[in-house]
C-alpha cells in the first residue's frame, strides 16, 4: 500500500458462567511494540489482510503494517474525534465514525475518502456488510442506519434504543444472508434487527442489566463486554452461550482465530490479561500502557493482539512461542 496524503506522522456450547482464577505467576514477559503517532486516546481498531486501523479522539484515523505496527497513512478529513473504524473484508475501504457528525468510507490504497454520509448527531461506531457495498451506522441520535455506496441517503433507518448507541455490527455469516444487524447501547440493550422486514427481532440484556462496553462478532460468537463480566453469544439463539466473570470493569474483549483464547482490557485499569476460552482461567497478565484500554483485537492469524489506550499508543503483543514478525 501506498503512504496515504503523504502524511506521517459452528456451533455454541451449552451456557455456562465461570469465575476466572489468576495464575500463581504471569508468563513469560512480552515485550510489546509501541505504535505511536496518535495525540489523542486511541478509541477502536481492527484488522484485516495484513495491516490494521485505529480511530482516535484527535480526530486521524491510521493505517498500519499488521505485523510490525509501521506507519502506512493517515486519513485526513474528519473535523472531530472518531470514535470506530472499519475495514473491509480485503483491507481496500476503510469506513470511519466521527463526532463531526458523519461517516465517511476511504480507499485506503490513495487515502481519500470517496463517500461522507452526514448525521444529525455523533456517529459512535460503523461496520461494513460482507461485501462492502453498504454501511451501518449508530450513534448519539439512537438510530441505526444503513447507507448503500452507490447513494448518499439513508437506505433504512431503524429506531428503538432510548439511549445512545455504542456499537453496531453487521451479521456477516453465510447462514444470516446479509439480513441481520445488531446493535447496542446506553439502554443496556443488544438488539437484533432483520433489514428485510425492517424491524427487531430480537434483544439480549446482560446480568443485572449492566451497561454494555463492547460489541462484535468473531469466529462464530457475538462477543461482548458489560460490567464486569466477558459474554460469548451464540448469533442463532441470541442467548449467551458462555459467560466468565472477573473482578475489574471489562471494556472490550477479543477471541483469537483459533477459539483457545481471549484478550481484555479494563476501563479502570493498566492490565492486558490473556484468559483460557474453554476453562476461564486467567493465563497472563501485562502491564504496558499507561491509562486505561479502550479496544483490543486479534490479528487474522493469531499470531498478535493489539491494545488501543487512553495514553494514545496502540500496543502489538506476540501471542504465539517462538519467533513472529519483530519478535525472534
Amino acid at each position: 500500500m501506498e503512504a496515504i496524503n503523504g502524511q506521517q506522522a459452528s456451533s455454541a456450547p451449552e451456557a455456562t458462567t465461570t469465575t476466572a482464577t489468576t495464575p500463581a505467576a504471569s508468563a513469560t514477559r512480552v515485550t510489546p511494540l509501541t505504535c505511536s503517532g496518535h495525540t489523542r486516546p486511541v478509541t477502536h481498531l481492527h484488522f484485516a489482510e495484513n495491516v490494521f486501523i485505529t480511530a482516535c479522539k484527535d480526530g486521524n484515523p491510521m493505517l498500519r503494517d499488521g505485523t510490525t505496527g509501521d506507519w502506512i497513512g493517515t486519513f485526513m478529513g474528519h473535523k472531530g474525534a472518531t470514535w470506530s473504524a472499519k475495514l473491509s473484508k480485503d483491507a481496500s475501504l476503510a469506513v470511519t465514525g466521527s463526532a463531526d457528525f458523519s461517516a465517511k468510507v476511504w480507499d485506503t490504497y490513495k487515502g481519500t475518502a470517496m463517500h461522507t454520509y452526514a448525521h444529525n448527531h455523533i456517529v459512535r461506531s460503523v461496520d461494513f456488510n460482507a461485501a462492502a457495498t453498504q454501511i451501518l451506522t449508530g450513534g448519539q441520535e439512537k438510530k441505526v442506519r444503513v447507507f448503500d455506496l452507490r447513494s448518499e441517503d439513508a437506505v433504512c433507518e431503524l429506531a428503538g434504543h432510548t439511549g445512545n448507541i455504542r456499537s453496531v455490527v453487521w451479521d456477516k455469516r453465510k447462514e444470516a444472508g446479509g439480513h441481520i444487524v445488531l446493535s447496542a447501547g446506553d439502554d443496556k440493550i443488544v438488539r437484533f434487527w432483520d433489514l428485510r422486514a425492517q424491524k427487531e427481532v430480537a434483544t439480549w440484556q446482560a446480568k443485572d442489566q449492566a451497561a454494555i462496553t463492547s460489541l462484535e462478532m468473531a469466529e462464530g460468537y457475538i462477543t461482548s463486554t458489560a460490567g464486569k463480566n466477558v459474554y460469548f453469544l451464540d448469533p442463532n439463539t441470541h442467548e449467551t452461550a458462555k459467560c466468565v466473570e472477573t473482578a475489574y470493569d471489562v471494556s472490550a474483549v477479543s477471541l483469537n482465530p483459533q477459539r483457545t483464547r481471549f484478550v481484555t482490557g479494563g476501563s479502570s485499569e493498566l492490565w492486558v490479561r490473556v484468559y483460557d476460552f474453554a476453562s476461564g482461567e486467567e493465563l497472563e497478565v501485562y502491564k504496558g500502557h499507561h491509562g486505561p484500554i479502550h479496544t483490543v483485537s486479534y490479528s487474522p492469524d493469531g499470531g498478535l493482539y493489539a491494545t488501543g489506550s487512553e495514553d494514545g499508543t496502540v500496543r502489538l503483543w506476540k501471542a504465539v512461542d517462538g519467533p513472529y514478525g519483530l519478535w525472534n
